[in-house]
């Protein structure tokens, strides 16, 4: 079998493997629940299974993979009542992030979120993990405007759960709603309107926390 010709090998091979199937999860090349094989996967990276084994116990302690005895290593999948408690933390967050933007966001910043927002709406429809590679990116770089390293660290962490959850719902990007609530935030943000930019951010945040949660078949 020929290697993949997207995986680059670095100097340690442990964190190239580590990276690139990091990075898979959370574009949702590697689907929630989907098993990874070893003897499969170090055949398609062209390396040994020294190197996968230790990437897969990184990502488990990362919290994307889940080790199940006899029966190897899945992507992790999501809960409704986890997903539920991520979206109470992500409104809390987006909302600071937001109204701190408002308040601190530099001529670059701007530039880089009107470019981000330009790039998300002109994704192809049909292209769902381009939406929500594009989405993620989006928010964060809401959060970068910010200026706060803190509420980045936590927002990089809260971001793995989010991203997990938009490849196992498969409905956040559809709705329509979403460019209408993405052009509020940047408005809020770029007015310098910290409560406006607060609340826009917010209320997308519930927004999509009620679809998600439908999608998860969470009891009323």
């Amino acid at each position: 079998m020929a290697a993949d010709p997207s995986f680059q090998r670095p100097g340690l091979v442990r964190d190239g493997v580590y990276g690139h199937l990091r990075r898979a999860v959370l574009d949702g090349e590697i689907a929630p629940g989907e098993r990874i094989g070893e003897v499969e996967l170090g055949e398609k990276l062209g390396v040994s299974r020294t190197p996968i084994r230790e990437a897969l116990m990184r990502l488990t302690q990362d919290g994307l993979l889940v080790a199940e005895a006899n029966r190897g290593v899945r992507v992790r999948t999501i809960s409704a009542a986890e997903a539920r408690d991520t979206y109470v933390v992500r409104e809390e967050l987006d909302g600071l992030a937001a109204s701190l933007a408002a308040l601190h966001h530099t001529p670059a910043d701007a530039q880089a979120l009107e470019h981000a927002l330009r790039a998300l709406n002109a994704a192809p429809a049909a292209d769902y993990r381009e939406q929500t590679r594009l989405d993620l990116s989006y928010h964060r770089a809401v959060t970068h405007a910010s200026h706060n390293a803190v509420l980045g660290d936590l927002a990089r962490d809260l971001e793995q759960r989010v991203a997990l959850i938009k490849h196992q719902t498969r409905t956040y990007n559809a709705h329509p709603q979403t460019d209408a609530q993405h052009a509020a935030i940047l408005r809020a943000v770029l007015d310098r309107d910290a409560a406006g930019a607060r609340q826009a951010a917010r209320e997308h945040v519930r927004t999509f926390a009620a679809l998600v949660l439908h999608d998860l078949g969470e009891p009323k």
